[in-house]
């Protein structure tokens, strides 16, 4: 192998099951746009902050575990952090990756905006990219930044590019009791949902319970963490949005 691009990379996972089909190789990239209150990677934020990789690098420890993968329809999904930031890393990477016949899954959260210059990169992404997760949190704008620290425009434009390329997508909702649960949003982002499934395939939605491990990490790292003492969602609330939001693909 010849590939010399270098990725900033917060972390490995070689054995996830819970990031995609099957037995997964997950590849945390450093560096984010988004700033959530309940984020879990808090020391993913700063790009620079981090171990450098090579692709060659990360190829060789990837096939460590194709048989793995061959066995359960897994493969290598990168996350992060926001994984679309470094798109030139990604896109050797998932060239060589598919040279293997590995299946390929990004985790993101839509954090960048497609310019002139990487909607090109981001269309070539996709060619080698098997899957898509993507993290729609809130449709409401005032809510997004007053929770995410961002708009969100950006990234609900980015599901339509995905959905219109003709790459699978799942959408996932993290569900935090009194800031993304409202009955309204829901159903807008089930709307939403709709919508990419007529402009391509939905194949799964997914609402991921709001959960505190984030807090000792904040804490950890000399941060107070913005959503201290926030209750989980209980198990009738994670079924109604789950039932409202897979309506979108019903």
């Amino acid at each position: 192998m010849e590939n010399s691009k270098i990725g900033y990379v917060h972390s490995i996972e070689t054995f996830g099951n819970l990031d995609g089909p099957g037995i997964r190789f997950i590849l945390f990239l450093q560096g984010c746009t988004l700033r959530c209150k309940y984020c879990h990677n808090r020391d993913s934020w700063k790009l620079n902050e981090s171990k450098q990789m090579t692709v060659d690098e990360v190829v060789t420890e990837v096939l460590k575990y194709r048989e793995f993968f061959n066995a359960s329809g897994g493969g290598v999904t990168v996350s992060g952090g926001e994984p679309l930031i470094q798109l030139e890393f990604l896109v050797e990477l998932f060239e060589v990756l598919k040279k293997y016949d590995i299946h390929t899954n990004i985790d993101t959260s839509g954090g960048i905006k497609l310019t002139e210059r990487n909607t090109s990169l981001f269309a070539k992404l996709l060619t080698h990219t098997d899957l898509v997760m993507l993290d729609v949190k809130l449709m409401d704008e005032e809510g997004h930044k007053e929770l995410i620290g961002t708009p969100n425009a950006h990234i609900h434009e980015l599901g339509r590019v995905v959905a219109k390329s003709g790459t699978p997508l799942w959408i996932r909702r993290v569900l935090v009791p009194g800031l993304s649960d409202s009955e309204t949003d829901l159903q807008a982002t089930a709307d939403y949902i709709r919508e990419l499934n007529r402009l391509g395939t939905v194949e799964k939605v997914e609402v991921l319970p709001y959960h505190p491990m984030g807090e000792k990490k904040w804490e950890e790292l000399g941060y107070d963490y913005p959503l201290k003492g926030q209750r989980i969602p209980t198990k009738e609330e994670i079924e109604k949005a789950e039932r409202i939001l897979k309506a979108g693909i019903e």
